[in-house]
This record gives C-alpha cells, structure tokens and sequence, in this order.
C-alpha cells in the first residue's frame, strides 16, 4: 500500500510545485510510511509536473523506492498497489529493482496503453512519458485500491490515492472509475474491463462446479501471499475470512519453502468486537482449529465513539453502513501495525460476489438475484473496498482480497445464480460452503463452514451500532434534524445518525464536489434500492443492519438443515452442485 499523487500542467514555479506536491502528499503519508519520493519535471517555464510516492515497503523493501524510471529514463512510474504475476510479466526483462509495479513500466513500453488485462492484482497507478510529453493514469477492475482526479483552477489535473491531498487545490474532483483509465492525449476516460457478465441481458447458466470454484479460490488466496515482510489475516470467524485463514494455511503447511513469507514461523491472525461479541468467539475457535498465533482486539464501545472523526477523515465519506463497520477496522488496524505486520489477508467481496447479505434470502428470481449481485461488484469501490483499504492503510497495513481476484470474479459471476440462491436445503454462499465441505480433507469444523452471515457492524457486538444511534440523537438537536434538507439539499440524512456523519465529513470536505464522491440511496441491509421490492417489509424499513431482515437473521437454515452430534447445523442435501 502506498499513496500516489500526482499534478500535471500546473503553472506554478518549479520551487513553489515542490513545496506544493510535499505539502499535499504529506497528507498521504500514513499509507506510506516507510520512504517518500518526489519528482520535478519542467517541460517549459509555464508547464511543470509534480510526481509524489509515499511508500509502504511489501516487496523489496530495500531497493524498491519510487517513482520508478525505465531503463533510458524516458517513463516514469507512481504506483499504488501489487501485481501478484509480476515475475511472469518480466520474464524476458533484466529489472533495476525487486519492486513488483516495476513490471508495469515494461508493458507500456511494449503495447502502449493496451495491456491492463494483463495485470493481476490491486493497483492504482500513473505514468508519465517524457518522450511526448505524456501522462496515462490507471485503476484496477474492481476499484480494491482508491484513487481520486482533480482539476486545477490553472488546468493541471491532480491525480492522488485520497481526497485529501485534492481538497486544497482543486474545486472540481471525482472518484476515478474503477476499470477504466485516462489518458491526457485524449482527456478521455475509457473503461478497459469489459467481463462478459457486465453486459449480459439474462442471467449466466453456466451450472456451478464446485472443485473448480474450489481451485479458483485457492489460487486467488496463493496469489496474494507474496510478501517480504511479516503477515498475518483478518479473521472475523466467518465463512469467508475462515476460508482464506484456511486456505493460507494450509499453503504454508504444505509448501513451507515455496514463494514470500513473513518471518513469523506461524501465520498471526486477528479479530476483534466489543465483550462477548459474536465474531471474537467464533474467530478464536477458527483460530484454535487452524493452528494460527490469534489475537482478539476488544474494545470499548467509548474508544469506538471517540474514533468516529477520525473515521470520518480517514475513509472519506458519510455512508453510515461503511463507518459503523471501518470503525473497529480502524482501531484493529492500529493494534496490528504495533506488532510489525504490515500485510493482511480478508475476506471482503464474497457477499457481493455470492449473494452472501440476509436480504438476498428475498431474492424472487435468478434474474433480479443475478443483476443485483452485479450491481453490488460494480459498486465496491464506494463501500467495502474503500472500508477495508483505508482503514487499514490509516496505520500504513496493506489489506489483500482475495475474493476480488479478477480471476475469481469471472467464475462467481459466470455461475448461474439458481445455484447461488437461498432454497431449502442450501443457506446464503452455499456454493462456497459445499465447495470446501471436504469430509476426507476438512478446511474448517462444519458450524463454522455453515455459520450464517453477520454483517461486520453486527458481528463486533449488537450493542455498537445501538450506542451509535445514542450517540448521535445526543448530539443532533430535533430542529436541526427538522431542516436537514436545507443543509444537505443533496441527499439529506434519513436518520440522526446519518446527519452526525454528514456534518463531520463537511468539516473535512467541504465542497460540493467531495459530497458527491459519496453514494446516494436507500437500502435495506447493505442492498441496493432494487432489492427494496423484494419483499413489503423492506420498503418501509430502509436499515443498513443486517439485523433487519426479521425472521432470516434468526433462522435461516430451513428444514432441510439438521443438527449433528457436535451441535452443529449441516446442510442434508445438495442442489445443482457437481463435483468437476
């Protein structure tokens, strides 16, 4: 994890664009602690670039500073991020550092802008050529790594990993669009991802086959295990962080030569909730099976309310499902970074990609199930993803996600989503739970592979998000409340709660332009406004909790689930799922 920033064009004198550039990207240092660089380049007395990097050292931490140039000089790189085929790509090269972004510099050289789907992993990168004066900006499939475009009152365009550094000089900004790239030959946007699934009219019926998905998924968490320094995973004791906490381990277990791995001679894992939370019991029975050195963060509902501004800040926005859950994130983060770990992997994007949200036990169709998972993928960047990568890269951790693997996401979207949907018989993600429920080589003890869903928010401890609530109808009065519209026009806050997060992220970011880098809509835990048809209960309950949907969160198992000797809940059969 690093933060890029970038100002190209600008007018300003060589000197004053120094101290601007280091001014601004300083405001980036806490996703880059380790090292920072800065580049000049003066094409003529009125037209300068800036280059800034702040980095934080995963790979070749000795020799991997950036910018990064070519070999005669002429490109210059400033990337956020890792390319997990990195070796693969620069197997006919001689590279000047260790560094895994460095493979991008090659690729341009040899195919000009046209080789993004080349890459595999998380990135958000610019490059500046100067052989035409040129720059080319780019930010990976999924939008897993931030990345913001501004415009100068003097025509520059400012590039950076956070809002932040872009607040100060550019009164028009946006979120740059995940899969897509810019290019300042064209001042255009172009959208470089085009999966199949993103077009598709009707719905994939490709039947799911459970020991490929298995394969895939298993490649995407080994994908992610380079590193040169120490690691550990986020473990909430659910299906999907168990499953990576699973999978990593077993890759150590069996190949404890092969590739980068940290110097702790056991995986580290960690979790953390409020007392008595759900997610702290559950990860430290994950934790005892697999064999990890487990840490339980538990915090105060206190330390969470006096982190809230903070939060605020640091992840950019006022959505209020995304600071009620990067709260205990952000104070995880801290803990993790105290012990030298600087790289962890979690599980985020499995309930998107799966279908794994209570409310999608609603869903009355693989039609609207298909689309709604799509819409939910697309979206990522302004929820999950943003969460995870800025909460942890607030203490300078890198978060990896495996499920988002560009790989991975072909064959979860491809799979026809009847076999995804909830029916009797088959709880929420029960491809990926039957996938990995191999009795004769067991991942994980079966309540845990068949526990059901807990929204992160949820699972830190039910109390959190009720004295979040409390808090905020303390501090927001009934008549400010009353004239919430004529504050906030745009998107006025449906509850107390909502507004005590607007009126913070305004003291932070007070334009127009920042606001609108925020999604807008009502949802029903975590859903799209689509999803609010699904069932009449919905419409009148817009709640981002997963505690919402009555009667799913309780029971959700059905009668076709049975209870084994262990008291663990099990599914008795299986619908349209086939061993390859």
């Amino acid at each position: 994890m690093c933060g890029i920033l970038g100002i190209f064009g600008s007018e300003l004198s060589e000197k004053d664009l120094r101290s601007k550039l280091i001014e601004c990207s300083k405001m980036l240092r806490h996703r880059g602690p380790d090292w920072s660089g800065y580049e000049i380049i003066s094409v003529s007395e009125k037209r300068k670039h800036g280059i800034g990097h702040e980095r934080l050292s995963i790979i070749d931490p000795e020799s991997g500073a950036q910018p990064l140039f070519s070999r005669d000089g002429q490109v210059i790189l400033s990337a956020n991020g890792e390319i997990y085929n990195y070796q693969e790509l620069l197997s006919d090269e001689e590279p000047l550092t260790g560094s895994d972004c460095e493979s991008i510099i090659p690729l341009y050289m040899k195919k000009g802008t046209d080789f993004l789907n080349d890459l595999r992993g998380m990135f958000a990168f610019f490059i500046y050529d100067k052989r035409d004066d040129s720059f080319f900006v780019a930010r990976d499939h999924v939008g897993i790594i931030p990345l913001y475009i501004g415009w100068g009152d003097d025509g520059s365009v400012w590039i950076s990993s956070e809002m932040k550094a872009l607040v100060q000089g550019c009164r028009s900004l946006r979120a740059f669009p995940p899969g897509h790239s810019y290019s300042s030959k064209t001042g255009d946007f172009t959208q470089w991802y085009n999966p199949v699934w993103r077009t598709l009219k009707e719905h994939p019926t490709q039947r799911v086959d459970l020991a490929r998905l298995r394969e895939s998924f298993t490649t995407a968490v080994v994908r992610r295990m380079m590193t040169d320094v120490p690691w550990g995973v986020l473990l909430s004791g659910g299906l999907d962080s168990s499953l990576v906490a699973s999978v990593a381990c077993r890759h150590v277990r069996d190949h404890p030569d092969s590739g980068r791995f940290s110097a702790f001679p056991r995986i580290h894992s960690f979790s953390v909730g409020l007392a008595g939370s759900p997610d702290i019991k559950a990860a430290k029975e994950v934790a005892d099976f697999l064999g990890t050195v487990h840490h339980s963060y538990v915090y105060t509902v206190q330390e969470g309310l006096d982190a809230i501004r903070e939060v605020v800040r640091m992840i950019e926005t006022y959505d209020t499902t995304t600071i009620r859950a990067s709260t205990p994130m952000f104070l995880m983060s801290r803990k993790i970074k105290a012990m030298g770990v600087k790289m962890v992997l979690s599980g985020e994007g499995a309930d998107e990609l799966l279908g794994g949200y209570l409310y999608f036990h609603k869903a009355p169709n693989g039609q609207e199930f298909f689309e709604e998972t799509r819409d939910k993928v697309l979206a990522l960047h302004q929820f999950d993803c943003a969460r995870a990568n800025k909460s942890t890269a607030s203490w300078g951790v890198e978060a990896r996600v495996p499920f988002l693997d560009v790989d991975f996401i072909e064959e979860a979207m491809m799979t026809n989503p009847e076999d995804k949907m909830v029916a009797p018989g088959k709880i929420e993600k029960y491809i990926m739970r039957k996938a990995f429920d191999t009795p004769e080589d067991v991942y994980l003890p079966q309540h845990i592979l068949y526990r059901q869903k807990e929204q992160f928010s949820d699972g830190v401890g039910y109390n959190w998000i009720d004295e979040l609530r409390a808090k905020a109808a303390e501090e927001v009065t009934d008549e400010q409340f009353k004239h919430r519209a004529n504050r906030f026009p745009r998107d006025p806050p449906a509850t107390k709660e909502a507004y005590l997060y607007r009126k913070i992220f305004e003291e932070f970011f007070p334009t127009p332009a920042a606001a609108e880098t925020v999604p807008m809509g009502k949802s029903i835990a975590c859903s799209t406004a689509r999803a609010l048809e699904w069932d009449e209960s919905f419409k009148n309950r817009a709640d981002c909790s997963g505690r919402a949907i009555g009667g799913v969160h309780d029971d959700a198992y059905g009668d076709e689930f049975e209870v084994g000797a262990d008291g663990a809940k099990k599914a008795t059969g299986v619908a349209h799922a086939t061993e390859a």
